[in-house]
């Protein structure tokens, strides 16, 4: 085997893998920085949700990069799946929740039961099945505790704090369930371009309801659930195509070994 110190090309290669660990790692320094205004006396969700939308953009891009410059062969060393699991369990669950309590969303002397969600997610992440990467989805509610906190607190400003309650229980027992939501990125190919720019465009919006947070236009909001709506159809309807088919190929490879009735 050729040392790759004495191949440049191989050593390049090698640099950029490597690089995109560094990519994935560098999310910490938003995530430090929106729990940072979360400590302020005068904190701002607004910021903290510009902070959490970069580390969600980092992480949207690491893991297309990391296939397509072969990391897990390249820079086997470092294992970029760990990295991710920690700043996605940071970033997704553990610092919107905190802002959530931060902000008193929740009923008076109920803010604690954010820890409900966050033991919730620890075992979402740590569940062996979190992932079913092979046909692109996630078990469970996973863990989009940014985008709920955003919703959190337009339903405080609406409505109070109980339904901001009811949510964040009701998505915390979704969380350790069974039922299956699309990975964007794994997605059937004939519907990954939809979900990404739709997730995409989504985004748009959350970001156009910044500057009025928490006093957007209503019909800005009602127009920004249509892509939730849409995304978790798809993936019910996705993921019970997905089991009928297993359970047609399942029956037709029992049917071909049945004994002919001539045998």
């Amino acid at each position: 085997m050729q040392d790759s110190n004495k191949d440049p090309v191989l050593f390049r290669h090698r640099a950029t893998a490597y690089g995109v660990h560094v990519l994935t790692a560098s999310g910490i320094i938003p995530a430090s920085l929106a729990m940072h205004e979360i400590t302020q006396s005068d904190c701002d969700p607004r910021r903290v949700f510009v902070w959490l939308l970069l580390t969600t953009f980092i992480d949207a891009i690491d893991g297309p990069l990391a296939r397509r410059f072969r990391v897990k062969t390249l820079a086997h060393s470092i294992d970029g799946r760990t990295i991710d699991d920690l700043l996605d369990y940071l970033t997704f669950a553990f610092i919107p929740l905190m802002l959530v309590w931060r902000m008193n969303w929740l009923p008076e002397g109920l803010g604690f039961t954010v820890a409900i969600a966050m033991g919730a997610s620890l075992f979402g992440f740590a569940h062996r099945n979190a992932k079913d990467e092979q046909n692109g989805f996630f078990r469970g509610f996973p863990s989009y505790w940014n985008v709920a906190a955003f919703y959190a607190g337009l339903l405080h400003h609406w409505w109070g704090p109980w339904p901001v309650a009811i949510m964040i229980w009701v998505l915390a027992g979704l969380t350790v369930t069974p039922i299956w939501l699309i990975y964007p990125n794994l997605a059937p190919s004939k519907h990954r371009t939809w979900l990404l720019a739709g997730a995409g465009v989504w985004a748009l919006l959350l970001v156009a309801m910044l500057p009025l947070y928490p006093q957007p236009p209503s019909w800005l909001v009602l127009v920004s659930l249509i892509y939730p709506i849409l995304y978790s159809a798809a993936s019910f309807a996705l993921r019970r195509n997905r089991t009928f088919e297993l359970d047609d190929s399942t029956e037709r490879q029992t049917s071909s070994r049945k004994p002919s009735a001539a045998s």
